[in-house]
């Protein structure tokens, strides 16, 4: 195998023990790996200065104009190293390559970790229905679709039943469900007819998931939400389609598990119409992910769905409250689920805290708080840790860990090449470039002026930045389609309007830093993601982010300490901890180091937190 050495155009390299000759470079090539083990002597072309041994200079396997032959540089060494390190067939991206990289075909990943053999297991074990309107990965816009797969994951390795209850959705490709059957057809109710409709199993990520498909319009659209039905409509069909599924299969399990407005309507229907009829086991467990969607309907949408939507606009059922003497009021789907769930949980302690001090559900969650047998909780978000793994994520280009994070450089290099950014070291950028990463739904409760904020700040500071994300409302997906205009044509920022989940995964691990600017925020999983690999986080100080984010330099705390947090709103409060998350990065190599290694080893995972749940389950559950 051939190798040579990566250097900027004006520099030339002589190895030691001496060599015949130096090798010198003409441009930046290919990066193959780093190499600890063996000395070099740069040379200054220009003025012969000789700078000091360096150890840690790239490879490249690729031909070009300079090589050493491998052997005059230990090629065993070389070859077990990078055989090791997971580098050997690594192909290095391009912006002009015809595939973006993260668009390649990537590895069947198979996320079944030795955590389900080691985790513990429970004795008395449950079945666990999930009503959802998003799943990772197959049906993933947001935090929702982790949570519910990874909470899922979680209590089928202690040895629980877990079923996925899914819509359908035309925009999820099949190839992706494995052993996906037909399972059964039947018909459910909406606005005066019964809709024939397909009920599939199929396993996703380890998990059961049953497909709910209506024969009429609804689900259909190249995406998640936006498609030409009536999105309310749809999901109030959907969460009787779930209970009549379960009506006609005889399926009677301990929990079902509702995510969000979307399947709000189901405890409506369960305690006012199933349970009447067969459905007597169920209990009804409400997560709340995030309080601003509250899912407004009318009477008479309700009513489609079977129920008498008038019965449900009163103040302790499922009116707005906001809309209390208007014409004509209006029903929030959430509070009716908040009201008519055995238990209501938020995904934070701090969010928990802060939904009962704020908001016109406060009054609801305070009321139904109190009644007996009623619970409101606060359980923090875990994230899968099998799912987001550096050591085996199959989208890295080289895999690290806590202990061994050699392949990170490598994912940063791989980033910066495949985006077309200036690399470290060479003439376009200093030594210490720090790499900044923001992935996120560029809504307002993102932090939009701060995360536009942070991309003038970052490029002032002589940093790089990646925003990752999509905008809904298309006056700010405009502004930020200009701030692209402005920024991509240069060597330090990328703003990429659009989502990969791949994309996301090479992002997190190139990052030195994760940005979390967020005005609210339920929990967050990006800060946590980006611990796993090896991401600072900077974030602002609420709800979750102030769970799980301790700032380095208070000192009350030092054991906690793993990212840089400022509380205000305001630009200023971001460029403090920008400021001294670049400062710390540049002139304290050592401590960035140790703070990354730590941050790496925090455990975030649903393991962790999963048994919380397990036990509010148990609370709630009729034993037969």
């Amino acid at each position: 195998m051939t190798l040579g050495i990566c250097l900027p155009s004006s520099f030339s390299i002589s190895p030691i023990p001496k060599t015949k000759g130096s090798i010198t470079s003409s441009s930046i090539h290919r990066c193959f790996c780093r190499i600890n083990s063996y000395d070099f002597v740069v040379v200054n072309k220009t003025n012969k200065k000789k700078l000091k041994p360096c150890k840690n200079y790239f490879l490249y396997s690729n031909s070009c104009d300079v090589k050493i032959p491998a052997a005059q540089i230990g090629a065993a060494e070389l070859e077990d190293s990078t055989t090791k390190s997971g580098f050997k067939n690594l192909v290095w991206p391009s912006p002009d390559d015809e595939i973006p990289f993260w668009r390649r075909e990537f590895p069947t990943w198979d996320v079944n970790s030795d955590d389900s053999v080691n985790a513990e297991k429970d004795s008395d074990l449950l079945h666990i229905v999930h009503a959802t309107a998003e799943m990772a990965p197959i049906a993933k816009v947001g935090g929702l679709g982790d949570v519910v797969t990874g909470l899922a994951r979680a209590c089928i390795t202690r040895g629980h039943k877990v079923d996925v209850m899914l819509p359908f959705y035309e925009c999820i490709q099949r190839q992706h469900i494995n052993n996906l059957v037909l399972i059964s057809t039947y018909a459910s109710y909406f606005n005066g007819d019964w809709i024939p409709t397909n009920a599939y199993r199929g396993e996703v990520s380890g998990i059961s998931v049953i497909f709910i498909e209506p024969s009429n319009h609804f689900f259909k659209g190249q995406s998640v939400y936006g498609g030409s039905y009536n999105e309310l409509e749809a999901y109030l069909f959907f969460s009787r389609a779930c209970l009549e599924w379960m009506q006609v299969t005889g399926t009677q399990p301990d929990i079902i598990h509702v995510h969000e407005w979307q399947t709000g309507a189901l405890p409506l229907l369960y305690w006012d119409m199933y349970q009447d009829l067969s459905l007597k086991k169920p209990r009804i467990v409400l997560t709340i992910h995030n309080m601003e969607h509250y899912g407004e309907c009318s009477q008479e949408q309700l009513s489609k769905c079977g129920l008498d939507g008038s019965v449900y606009a009163t103040e302790d059922k499922a009116v707005d409250d906001r809309t209390i003497g208007h014409n004509p009021e209006r029903l929030s789907l959430l509070k009716g689920g908040i009201v008519y769930s055995n238990a209501v949980v938020t995904v934070s302690p701090t969010y928990l805290k802060e939904t009962l001090c704020s908001g016109w559900l406060a009054s609801t969650l305070l009321r139904n708080r109190d009644k007996q047998n009623r619970r409101y909780s606060g359980i923090l978000n875990g994230i899968d840790s099998a799912m987001w793994n550096p050591a085996t994520d199959v989208f890295l280009p080289a895999k690290f860990d806590a202990e061994n994070f050699q392949g990170k450089n490598v994912c940063k290099h791989f980033v910066q090449r495949g985006l077309g950014l200036a690399l470290e070291g060479t003439s376009s950028g200093s030594d210490r470039v720090p790499l900044v990463v923001c992935v996120t739904r560029l809504v307002a409760q993102k932090g939009l002026h701060l995360i536009t904020h942070a991309i003038h700040r970052v490029d002032e500071l002589g940093g790089q930045m990646v925003v990752l994300g999509r905008a809904p409302d298309g006056r700010v997906q405009r502004e930020f389609e200009n701030l692209a205009n402005l920024y991509n044509q240069g060597s330090g920022i990328r703003i990429l309007l659009m989502y990969s989940e791949e994309l996301s995964h090479m992002l997190y691990a190139a990052a030195d830093m994760v940005l979390v600017p967020s005005m609210y925020e339920p929990c967050g999983l990006a800060q946590m993601i980006g611990m796993r690999y090896g991401a600072i986080p900077v974030v602002r100080k609420t709800g979750g982010l102030a769970d799980t984010v301790f700032d380095i330099d208070q000192g009350s705390q030092p054991e906690l300490a793993n990212g840089f947090v400022f509380e205000g709103i305001d630009q200023g409060s971001l460029n403090w901890a920008l400021d001294r998350a670049f400062s710390s990065y540049r002139e304290k190599p050592n401590e960035w180091a140790t703070t990354l290694q730590k941050v790496m080893k925090v455990d975030n995972s649903w393991n962790k937190t999963a048994g919380q749940y397990i036990d509010l389950y148990n609370t709630l559950r009729v034993k037969w």
